[in-house]
């Protein structure tokens, strides 16, 4: 059966810095090269004949160091509807600024309220709807038994990608940390 391996960017310039990033382009740190690099190692071994990015370079330039590995992936896929959440007014703000201007508590609203967003932005339920077109297409194509899929995507991306596989809570959503450097692996 075909399988699913998703994983999330390196951390870039705005993640360190405590930066809203949302869809605004920035660089992978140092740090996150390395960390691209261990999730290549980490699935080196795994058979991956197709991947999917967003066209954000933080994305792309992680599947890079995946597929460095993958010689016999031949076909990568751009998909905005994996792209990262977009942060509206906020992106390039740090989070200590929007805090400074608009509080703690609309803070965690904006960052990880369910159905709360900024001006101009996305909330997590907006994000939702495009992930889950993105997945009943991916549900639907019919790959042959041994397809993998590499999926090279962002947070808020990944929360929904997994909520909607794991079939779990909105506040089980909400509450995860995505690691940089793991990745999650689904059977279709």
């Amino acid at each position: 059966m075909p399988t699913i391996y998703l994983f999330r960017h390196g951390q870039t310039e705005y993640n360190r810095d405590k930066m809203f990033t949302g869809q605004s382009e920035s660089k992978l740190t140092a740090e996150g090269v390395i960390q691209a690099k261990n999730l290549g190692l980490l699935l080196k071994d795994k058979h991956i004949t197709i991947s999917y990015t967003s066209s954000l370079a933080r994305a792309q330039d992680t599947l890079k160091e995946v597929l460095v590995y993958h010689s016999e992936c031949q076909k990568t896929l751009i998909d905005n509807r994996i792209t990262e959440r977009s942060y509206g007014i906020l992106e390039g703000h740090s989070h200590q600024e929007a805090i400074d201007k608009y509080g703690q508590a609309q803070f965690n609203q904006w960052h990880r309220g369910w159905t709360d967003k900024v001006e101009g932005g996305e909330s997590l339920a907006d994000v939702e709807v495009r992930v889950s077109t993105f997945i009943a297409d991916l549900l639907s194509d019919n790959y042959p038994i041994n397809t993998g899929i590499a999926i090279s995507a962002h947070g808020n991306s990944i929360r929904i990608f997994r909520k909607i596989m794991e079939n779990t809570t909105i506040e089980d959503c909400v509450s995860w940390q995505i690691p940089y450097d793991q990745f999650f692996e689904y059977k279709i």
